[in-house]
């Protein structure tokens, strides 16, 4: 285990802090952590937030229940000056925006210039520190969303504040789609012999714990964070050998070839040059391929290849913990656009 995951944070000093995609499910989790912390958090939204704009602005108080709600248009300077700042002095800026398809637009407009917009504001209303979710995939960007990641967190290391930029793993709410489709009787689906990647997958407590901490902990100052789950490294196979053993099955399991993928992705880029509206969908096809075939580990860049020991951990609970509390129906998930089976 990394020092950066398991170092004690400090005594805490109370901060005045921003925080931006907060009605995200890393938003809402790092919103009350932070409050827990006994930090002073101000959340700014959209008045309609959440997957298809299904939270209204009583919905979204709830759900940060002890935090001040503010609300306007993230990507607008002046709506976020006005409507969020309101030209007050703030310590720190925490940002978990992040596009809700990746498509190439979406990535454009919240992964870099929303994000870039809220550095401008917080240059200007006395913030000295910023905390970015970013992904842990930007370390081979292939995809708009990444480089419109990066494009951010070069911006944010050149502006002179104290910056922790967060890299997590997989998160829980994206590798428990088959719960359902297993628990029904249906084979778990895998790309390839579903050992093609790993990753060491963190839960949304764990991952605002580690970013709440990012303002008091100096250890992780100006630096670029990758962070996982505790425990070793998963496979999509694993995954779905746990699943059905939680579950009292015999594994089952349906192979996808990878070159399915790599057609979808060739039709759709071919006909996205006829047709735009095909191309988002040519991008997302992309990115179902990306991570069919790319690990969400730490990257050796003298290699060229992801190395599960070094990749930090943290927290305490684990997708098979997460798994088995989504059975007894302890828990639930809310994937939004994320979602793929």
């Amino acid at each position: 285990m990394d020092d950066t995951a398991s170092a004690p944070s400090p005594p805490l000093t109370r901060k005045r802090v921003m925080l931006l995609g907060a009605t995200g499910t890393i938003g809402r989790a790092t919103a009350r952590t932070l409050i827990a912390d006994g930090h002073e958090v101000v959340c700014f939204v959209r008045p309609r937030a959440g997957a298809g704009g299904t939270l209204g602005a009583d919905d979204s108080a709830r759900l940060l229940d002890g935090a001040t709600l503010r609300f306007g248009d993230v990507t607008d300077p002046a709506s976020l000056a006005q409507d969020g700042f309101r030209g007050e002095t703030f310590d720190a800026l925490v940002t978990c925006l992040a596009s809700r398809t990746g498509a190439p637009l979406d990535a454009a407009a919240i992964d870099h210039r929303a994000n870039s917009v809220a550095l401008a504001a917080a240059l200007k209303h006395g913030v000295t520190q910023v905390v970015l979710l970013s992904a842990i995939c930007v370390q081979k960007p292939l995809l708009a969303f990444q480089k419109a990641k990066l494009a951010f967190e070069a911006e944010l290391i050149a502006s002179g504040l104290t910056w922790s930029i967060v890299r997590p793993t997989a998160f829980f709410k994206s590798l428990s789609g088959q719960v359902d489709r297993v628990r029904a009787g249906k084979p778990f689906l895998v790309f390839g012999d579903g050992r093609l990647t790993a990753c060491k997958p963190i839960s949304d407590g764990d991952l605002a714990r580690f970013i709440a901490d990012c303002l008091t902990n100096t250890s992780r100052h100006n630096r670029i964070l990758p962070i996982g789950g505790p425990g070793e490294a998963i496979t999509p196979r694993q995954q779905g050998e746990a699943l059905f053993r939680l579950l009292g099955r015999e594994p089952r399991f349906r192979q996808v070839p990878v070159g399915l993928l790599d057609g979808i992705v060739w039709g759709l880029g071919t006909l996205g040059r006829v047709f735009p509206a095909l191309a988002d969908k040519a991008e997302l096809a992309r990115i179902g391929r990306y991570y069919a075939t790319e690990s969400m580990l730490v990257l050796d860049p003298a290699t060229g290849r992801y190395d599960a020991a070094a990749t930090p951990s943290t927290g305490t609970e684990t997708l098979i913990d997460f798994y088995a509390r989504l059975i007894e129906g302890d828990a639930a998930i809310d994937r939004g656009d994320h979602a793929v089976f």
